[in-house]
């Protein structure tokens, strides 16, 4: 496995990280997740994103019984808070009242102390932003959290929070969790020089486009029984790739992915982590092996001629419009 800084913050994190969306708590049994969650210990993560809206907070429950009995100091533990648990009118958002209790009880699931990282999971246009960061600085100076991150924000929007936090000398974020592959490129234009400029790590999720990049989805063909496609719980995040452009698109990549001795989906992450603004490539597993799969893509690396052949393979289907700097904010799967 291979580690990297988290940005320009001393933390580093697994290449590869585990993230149970939509897995945990919904689409997997328990048993099955905390196989899962072994076999990435096993491989060499060490770091697991969740959120406390995932499967309603299950999966922040699940997640914390299969680290049970794992070193706290081995791991790195990212939880995320914005969206609602509960109809209350202070249930949601990034108000001091909704970070702090949401943070107790993401504690609690998760069976630990503190988290590593705490992520905005969006962009909260109701909370002045000064409100929001000192809350998560006072998180971070009671020793409930490390460091601070965003999901989903927009360029603008992270330029903002870092400006205020050097005015009012406040912990700086460190990182943004945006979606980012091969078919979604939307980041590139302002994201990551932003990030680079100031020192923001990327976390990325769906680096095989839920599935579409592995090629088990021919075009004009059926989904595969039991495919993420088929679940309910996860078909409404698959649907916009499984068209015909796309996914012809899509076979077209295995003699590359042939060539560098990898599979399609190892290459997928693997260009992920080509990306020098990118820390840790999120994946999720429904067995075991998915995880030892995706590990392996930690190590690969790509030259610049393959690189270019792919560009070339997807240029039709590539999502890049540069005036939108975040996928539209859907609500995660609860």
């Amino acid at each position: 496995m291979e580690y990297r800084h988290l940005g320009k913050s001393g933390l580093k994190v697994s290449a590869i990280a585990y993230g149970n969306w939509i897995t945990h708590g919904s689409q997997v049994a328990e048993n099955a997740a905390r196989e899962c969650v072994h076999a990435a210990l096993d491989e060499g993560i060490s770091t697991f994103d969740t959120a406390d809206v995932y499967a309603a907070g299950r999966a922040e429950e699940v997640l914390g019984r299969a680290l049970n009995g794992v070193p706290r100091e081995s791991v790195e533990i990212f939880t995320k808070v914005y969206w609602p648990l509960g109809d209350g009118p202070n249930n949601s958002g990034l108000s001091r009242k909704h970070i702090t209790e949401s943070l107790h009880a993401s504690l609690r699931r998760l069976r630990t102390d503190y988290v590593d990282l705490y992520q905005a999971h969006r962009y909260d246009h109701e909370t002045p932003l000064e409100e929001t960061l000192r809350a998560f600085d006072d998180l971070v100076r009671a020793g409930k959290v490390l460091y601070v991150g965003v999901s989903e924000w927009r360029a603008e929007e992270i330029a903002a929070a870092l400006r205020i936090a050097d005015q009012m000398g406040l912990d700086r974020i460190v990182s943004n969790q945006p979606q980012y592959n091969m078919l979604w490129r939307v980041i590139e234009p302002e994201i990551v020089p932003l990030s680079m400029k100031e020192g923001l790590g990327q976390i990325v999720f769906s680096p095989i486009a839920q599935g579409a990049l592995t090629g088990k989805y021919a075009p004009g063909a059926t989904p595969p029984a039991g495919s993420r496609a088929t679940d309910p719980s996860g078909s409404g995040f698959i649907s916009r790739w499984l068209n015909e452009p796309v996914l012809t698109a899509v076979q077209r990549l295995a003699p590359l992915a042939d060539e560098a001795g990898l599979s399609l989906a190892q290459l997928a992450v693997a260009w992920t982590l080509q990306n020098p603004a990118v820390s840790a490539a999120i994946v999720g597993a429904t067995r075991p092996e998915q995880v030892r799969e995706n590990a392996t893509a930690a190590g690969a690396r790509l030259d610049t001629g393959l690189l270019r052949r792919i560009d070339e393979v997807l240029e039709d289907v590539v999502v890049r419009d540069p005036a939108r700097t975040a996928s539209p904010p859907q609500r995660p799967a609860s």
